[in-house]
């Protein structure tokens, strides 16, 4: 009898668990292998909430996945009522320089999607708790919003299992080490499997130094979460959007209403991180910066108190593009990751990509290979756009 092929995905990140279900739901018998757990706080994917929005300039290709990707959330939420999405719309603060927005608008317009400018009086008059010093363009996303992202992570981890999938927690070997037998763990046992999918985030660069190394650089993101006053409604999701604030620096926020207060976070590459050893206690210049930013965009915060803060980390490519592609050197081997900070989102489609070209439906798209890492970054490079 021909029995199931076993697929091996490492990583229980986003990306990791839609892979290892659409796997699952293909047909395959999948063991998914994480160090700590689904959306556990050394993650990408860990942290509380993540912007889904397909604002992405002149690139079509995530503007579209962006697009299947919020169905797909859609559906899920229809289906198990998770209250994993939040659809607030997202309003954008542009610069004089507008070239993003003006750029999103003609792809969302291509696309079918709604993207809708409005004047700052207009701006001012529906958002009268923001204010708009500094803005020359105001954007509104209807269709955006934000994920609950560790909540996500653990919900379709638990639908895996559900549905006959295998979760263990264990830790490959780094850098990964197979045999003809499988891939070595790091208490000395191995996992055979027929197919491996290494979704291991900001750890893929120490994993595979020969093949990813540099190429995906973890980045030290802090995030605030601010105290709004008692009995104002004027700061929750009923009341705000999402914001994304496209100046000299890249800064958003998600509006209070889980409990856990108003997040606000700078979005600029922070300094190279270990994800595994590194402390995370937010910096008291990181604290001042967003304080200031309160002050001038939401006044009536400037004063609110701290009530927490997150040290999370991108794994950046230097373009910024994802990487889902074939081991050059060991066809069993898959490698998914790069999500650049504006990964999270997409988790459905890249777990319905990933699984796809692992069990040989389709092949991943050229945009996505290892191959355009055939030279070393340059110097001290940044993540492009995100």
């Amino acid at each position: 009898m021909n029995r199931p092929v076993h697929v091996l995905v490492v990583g229980s990140g986003i990306f990791g668990v839609w892979t290892a279900l659409e796997l699952l739901r293909r047909g395959a018998r999948v063991t998914l292998l994480d160090a700590w757990g689904a959306g556990h706080a050394r993650s990408s994917s860990g942290g509380d909430t993540r912007i889904i929005r397909a604002t992405y300039g002149s690139h079509a290709i995530y503007t579209r996945m962006a697009r299947r990707a919020l169905e797909r959330w859609q559906a899920y939420e229809s289906q198990w009522q998770a209250g994993l999405l939040q659809q607030t719309g997202a309003v954008w603060l542009v610069g004089e320089d507008s070239r993003f927005a003006d750029a999103s608008a003609a792809t969302l317009a291509a696309e079918g999607l709604p993207f809708e400018e409005v004047s700052l009086r207009d701006a001012a008059r529906r958002y009268p708790q923001m204010a708009f010093e500094g803005v020359a363009r105001v954007w509104i996303e209807p269709q955006a919003g934000y994920l609950f992202a560790r909540r996500a992570c653990a919900h379709v981890a638990a639908r895996f299992m559900a549905e006959g999938g295998t979760c263990r927690v264990a830790a490959a070997a780094s850098p990964v080490s197979m045999d003809a037998d499988g891939v070595l763990l790091t208490d000395g046992g191995v996992v055979s499997a027929d197919h491996f999918v290494f979704a291991c985030g900001p750890w893929l660069g120490d994993l595979f130094p020969d093949i990813v190394g540099d190429n995906v650089r973890p980045t030290r993101q802090e995030v605030y979460y601010f105290g709004t006053p008692a009995g104002d409604a004027r700061f929750l999701h009923g009341a705000l959007p999402v914001w994304l604030e496209s100046g000299p620096r890249f800064i958003y926020g998600v509006p209070a209403g889980d409990g856990r207060g108003f997040k606000v976070a700078d979005d600029s590459a922070g300094p190279v991180m270990d994800p595994t050893s590194d402390e995370r206690v937010p910096t008291v210049e990181g604290i001042s910066a967003a304080r200031a930013y309160l002050a001038t965009r939401f006044p009536a915060l400037q004063d609110a108190p701290l009530l927490g803060a997150e040290v999370c980390q991108y794994e950046a490519t230097p373009d910024s593009h994802f990487i889902i592609d074939r081991h050059p050197a060991d066809a069993r081997v898959w490698i998914v990751g790069g999500g650049s900070g504006h990964g999270f989102k997409m988790g459905p489609v890249v777990g319905d990509m990933a699984a796809a070209a692992v069990l040989g439906e389709a092949a991943p798209d050229p945009a996505f290979a290892l191959a355009r890492f055939a030279a070393p970054p340059p110097a001290g490079w940044a993540a492009k756009w995100s």
